[in-house]
């Protein structure tokens, strides 16, 4: 990844520059002191987590309201809702301590932002894009989440140079349709995003 910080706010976070610069902040700081990013991560911040996060926005549409599971330090919820002001997102987190550092980072940056507790299995709702970054294979990924997304509806889920494969050794749900995308964004590695949409 070769785009800069400053780039990548002027580009990617046009109406809250500050805000998305504030929370790069404070995941190389918190975000390491309570252990919800790794030690040597803080320079990294925003080539490994920040840039990571972005390429998944380009493929949600307008206004629609988008639940990101296993949320963590909010990557890439709080990512999406800086870059997509125009969505309705929601953090879902089991661990009380993440919970309590969601709170207060949506808090601090005073951001429209609904945190839920608990695993994904147990939210009784459902959305029109589901998010996930690093939570599990894509077999355990569908049987966590399938039920939370909607009628033509779709899971985004981050992954690696392995996707493909992930998605070859899935048994496809009932009623969906799964894709690949690879996605280039000027100055950013390649992004995979496996996309399962819910057809029926």
């Amino acid at each position: 990844m070769i785009v800069s910080r400053e780039t990548l706010l002027e580009s990617y976070f046009k109406e809250s520059p500050e805000k998305a610069d504030r929370y790069a902040e404070i995941l190389g700081t918190w975000g390491i002191e309570r252990g919800l990013i790794g030690p040597k991560e803080g320079e990294r911040i925003w080539e490994r987590h920040i840039a990571n996060s972005l390429p998944v926005t380009t493929l949600i549409p307008t206004g629609v309201r988008v639940a990101d599971i296993g949320s963590g330090a909010g990557l890439p919820g709080i990512v999406i809702a800086l870059a997509r002001p125009d969505l309705e997102v929601f953090l879902i987190e089991p661990l009380q301590r993440r919970v309590d550092f969601l709170l207060e980072v949506i808090g601090l940056l005073e951001l429209p932002i609904t945190v839920i507790r608990g695993k994904a299995e147990s939210v009784k709702k459902s959305f029109e894009v589901v998010t996930a970054r690093a939570v599990a294979p894509l077999p355990k990924l569908l049987a966590i989440s399938w039920h939370l997304v909607k009628a033509e509806g779709a899971l985004l889920a981050i992954k690696g140079e392995g996707a493909q494969a992930e998605i070859d050794s899935t048994e496809p749900k009932k009623h969906s349709i799964t894709r690949l995308h690879t996605i280039e964004l000027p100055g950013f590695d390649i992004s995979r995003v496996i996309e399962v949409r819910k057809t029926a």
